[in-house]
């Protein structure tokens, strides 16, 4: 009874994690047998670390997937722009819903992305943010070695924004929040991104935007409250 599949290949929001290139085919191959469409929402693809973004499923199966953008993760949050590649008469489907939602998207912030790239500024910008997140990520990586205690565990992302973090069993991350916003510490408890059954345990994690003198400090005051609790 599906009317269509939503994925997250690259770099995904929680978990950081990146959809194998077998998946990816094995998707777009299921999803053309069954006729169902194919939503690639892929904001952060263009945060790879290491290397080039594994293929896109929009070009194993153009006229099957639908691939949407954003420039929110490469230009700038406040922007909230993004973009939509897919079959010509699906566009005009969602260019009525469009105007029937709000018209269209506002005209002066289309202008400023397009001044901000049309010379080529993305190709110079994105090399740079990879490799700052890429040093930020790395730093938490390290800092959770070394101070978070035994019986938690992480992703290890090769891109984008996030760490995912699973605590022992008996510590619900709503109630340890409270305790880290104490400590100047913030993050992202994970109950709230299950759909069914949420696991307390968890929570997300975010480097992008904190140097990592910061990120150091902030994850041993973490594993501190952490270790308290086992």
């Amino acid at each position: 009874g599906a009317r269509l599949l939503y994925s997250l290949p690259n770099f995904q929001n929680p978990t950081g994690r990146t959809l194998p290139l077998e998946r990816r085919f094995a998707l777009v191959e299921a999803c053309a047998r069954l006729g169902l469409p194919l939503i690639e929402d892929d904001p952060y693809g263009a945060l790879s670390y290491r290397n080039d973004p594994l293929p896109k499923m929009l070009n194993m199966n153009p006229a099957g997937v639908i691939y949407m953008g954003s420039f929110s993760k490469v230009l700038t949050p406040g922007i909230r722009l993004g973009y939509v590649v897919a079959p010509t008469p699906l566009i005009l489907k969602m260019e009525q819903a469009k105007q029937a939602a709000d018209l269209h998207t506002a005209q002066l912030t289309q202008m400023v992305v397009y001044e901000a790239i049309k010379d080529g500024f993305l190709q110079t910008h994105i090399p740079t943010i990879r490799k700052l997140y890429a040093d930020q990520c790395q730093a938490m990586l390290d800092a959770l070695q070394t101070y978070f205690p035994a019986g938690t565990s992480w992703t290890r992302p090769e891109g984008g924004m996030f760490i995912w973090v699973t605590l022992p069993a008996h510590i619900d991350s709503g109630a340890l929040l409270k305790e880290a916003v104490e400590q100047h510490v913030a993050f992202v408890p994970g109950a709230p991104f299950y759909a069914n059954e949420p696991q307390q345990n968890t929570l997300r994690l975010s480097f992008v935007t904190v140097p990592p003198e910061k990120i150091r400090a902030g994850i041993e005051r973490l594993g501190k409250l952490i270790a308290a609790k086992l």
